[in-house]
């Protein structure tokens, strides 16, 4: 009612002050109208989702890093699971405040609710193997780590390449996202970074995140001919290297820094993956940095087919 009067232009104090409401009331309803109108024609319903829940000692964990839990589950004796028991689980072994409604939405998102999982998987787990590794390019590990822009309260996404042998990061995606079609983009320009024509392709070795699980990713691996291995459940030592990696990547620069935009945050991955790369010495390789290892190993080659071909 006091709008009438007031878009026919009486004074709002007046109008206010005649139907017994105070200002402060009233434009506290419009401004939660306006609010509700913005939100029902942008198509959205509800507060927006934080991207991220807390564990019961109050540590924030982002949504894929929930999604990666929930397709490790799904992946071991857990299947049998409905989305109210797989938050059960994670609230059992993780800590995790989880309720059953955003249980069931990122259970969705990763098409696991039980109607679904019956469909065929064109591209079934293939279980890593014991290999010895002798040379570059024969075995590289890939893994997601997750950091965090406190200045914008949200995550952002680190997936890193490394090579078994020389531990060189091959190459590496940061972003506020990270979907499959970035798993592949990263995958493909390490191919052409370090893959000559005719050279032998690497196995690629992942964990059982929705990136790695993805058609897209499948299908690429198996158009390049590249054989991609799937670790188990819990087994994180099968991807050690990467692992390790990405402890170190947390140790030097994420639990150091609190970063407050996403462009400082990138800037400083970039920097670090530099210095690991190129200057960061090594126990395992004889006290030298990846990347000066591995030209240290390709002249050594050199000199033994010089010596053969003598």
């Amino acid at each position: 009612m006091a709008d009438q009067f007031i878009k026919r232009g009486e004074q709002a104090t007046l109008v206010l002050r005649i139907i017994g409401l105070s200002e402060s009331t009233y434009y506290d309803r419009r401004k939660r109208a306006a609010s509700q109108t913005t939100h029902a024609s942008s198509g959205q319903k509800g507060r927006p989702c934080p991207g991220y829940s807390l564990t019961t000692y109050g540590k924030k964990v982002s949504d894929e890093q929930i999604k990666e839990w929930l397709l490790e589950l799904v992946e071991g004796e857990e299947h049998v699971y409905g989305y109210k028991l797989l938050a059960q689980c994670l609230r059992n072994e993780r800590s995790l405040v989880l309720d059953k409604k955003k249980s069931y939405r990122l259970c969705k998102e990763l098409g696991i609710l039980q109607k679904q999982r019956e469909k065929c998987i064109k591209h079934p787990r293939r279980l890593p193997k014991n290999r010895i590794v002798t040379g570059p390019n024969q075995l590289w590990q890939m893994d997601i780590k997750y950091g965090f822009v406190a200045g914008r309260d949200r995550f952002f996404f680190v997936l890193s390449i490394i090579d078994v042998f020389d531990r060189v990061i091959v190459e590496y995606h940061r972003g506020p996202v990270c979907e499959a079609k970035h798993a592949v983009q990263t995958l493909w320009r390490a191919l052409q970074k370090r893959i000559g024509a005719g050279e032998a392709l690497p196995v690629i070795r992942s964990d059982n995140g929705p990136q790695f699980v993805s058609k897209l990713f499948g299908n690429t691996c198996e158009s390049l001919g590249v054989v991609h291995e799937r670790i188990p459940p819990r087994t994180p030592n099968l991807n050690a290297y990467i692992e390790s990696f990405h402890s170190l990547l947390e140790r030097d620069l994420l639990s150091k820094m609190d970063f407050m935009t996403f462009e400082e945050a990138f800037a400083e991955i970039d920097r670090y993956m530099d210095f690991y790369n190129n200057r960061k010495m090594h126990g395992s390789l004889k006290r030298m940095p990846p990347v000066r290892f591995s030209e240290w190993v390709m002249q050594l080659e050199d000199r033994s087919n010089f010596h053969m071909a003598l």
